[in-house]
C-alpha cells in the first residue's frame, strides 16, 4: 500500500491519521498508535500461548499410548474387580472387554449429542443470524441473505462464541482498517464476495441480463436471473446449482 499524498506532496490526513491506498485502490487511514498496542498485546497472548502449551507437553508425557482418558479410567476399575487367571482360562476375556467399551460408550453417548446439537445451535444463531443481519447484503447484494450463506457460509466458523471467516488459503481474514485485528462479518463477506469469480452477477445494479421468463414459474436451464417464485419452484439440488454457478434474483 502506499501513502496518498495531495498536489502539494503533503500527506493526506482523516481523523488526523495518514491515509494509506491499497493494491485494490481502497483507501483507509492508518492508526499506527493502535497498530502498535495491538502488536504489543498480540505478543504477550503469544507468549502466554507458548508458555501454557510448553507446560501441558510436560504433563502429558506421563500419559503417552492413552488416547481416551474416560476409557481408560474406566477400564482401570473393572479390571480391580477382575481375576485375570480365570477369564484368560474361560475364554471370556474379549467378551469382558467389549462390554466395558459399550459401557463407557453407552454413558457418554448423550453428553455427545447434546454437545453437537448445542454447537450447531450456536452456528446457525451466530453465523446466520450475521448473514440475516448484513447491512453489506441488504445494500449491495442483489440476491437474499439466505442464497449468500449458501455460498459463502463454509468460511465462516464460530471460536471463542465470535464469528470468524477463513480464506481459501485456510488463514483467517483479517481486517485493513484495524491492523492485527480479524475482520469483522461484513468485512470478511466483502472481501470473499471480491474473490468470486461471478461477482458481477450478485450486486445490485450490475445490469446483468438472464435468461429466465418472469412470471413464468420456470426457469431456463443455466438462467443466471429468475424471480422468487421461479426460485421456490426448484428443487434443492437446482438451488444450490443456480447459487454456485453465480445466479441471482430479481423482483
Amino acid at each position: 500500500m502506499k501513502l496518498k499524498l495531495d498536489e502539494n506532496g503533503n500527506a493526506v490526513l482523516q481523523d488526523g491519521k495518514p491515509v494509506y491506498v491499497h493494491d485494490d485502490g481502497k483507501e483507509l487511514p492508518f492508526d499506527a498508535a493502535q497498530t502498535v498496542a495491538t502488536i504489543a498485546r498480540l505478543n504477550g497472548e503469544a507468549k502466554g500461548n507458548r508458555e501454557r502449551a510448553e507446560k501441558a507437553e510436560t504433563s502429558l508425557k506421563n500419559f503417552d499410548g492413552i488416547e481416551d482418558p474416560a476409557l481408560a479410567l474406566e477400564a482401570i476399575k473393572i479390571t480391580k474387580n477382575l481375576d485375570t487367571k480365570k477369564l484368560v482360562d474361560s475364554g471370556e476375556i474379549d467378551r469382558v472387554k467389549a462390554e466395558a467399551i459399550k459401557a463407557v460408550e453407552d454413558k457418554y453417548a448423550p453428553v455427545i449429542k447434546e454437545r453437537d446439537a448445542f454447537r450447531d445451535s450456536l452456528y446457525q444463531e451466530k453465523v446466520g443470524g450475521s448473514f440475516a443481519r448484513s447491512q453489506l447484503i441488504s445494500e449491495k447484494l442483489a440476491i437474499p441473505a439466505d442464497m449468500v450463506q449458501a455460498r459463502f457460509g463454509g468460511a465462516f466458523k464460530v471460536e471463542d462464541g465470535n464469528v470468524v471467516a477463513f480464506g481459501q488459503d485456510g488463514n483467517k481474514i483479517y481486517s485493513r482498517a484495524r491492523p492485527g485485528e480479524v475482520a469483522t462479518f461484513d468485512e470478511a463477506l466483502e472481501f470473499l464476495i471480491d474473490q468470486y469469480p461471478h461477482r458481477d452477477s450478485i450486486l445490485k445494479g450490475t445490469g446483468a441480463v438472464g435468461t429466465g421468463s418472469k412470471g413464468s414459474g420456470s426457469v431456463a436451464t443455466g438462467a443466471k436471473q429468475m424471480n422468487r417464485e421461479q426460485f421456490d419452484g426448484l428443487g434443492a439440488t437446482e438451488r444450490m446449482g443456480f447459487i454456485k454457478g453465480g445466479g441471482s434474483l430479481i423482483d
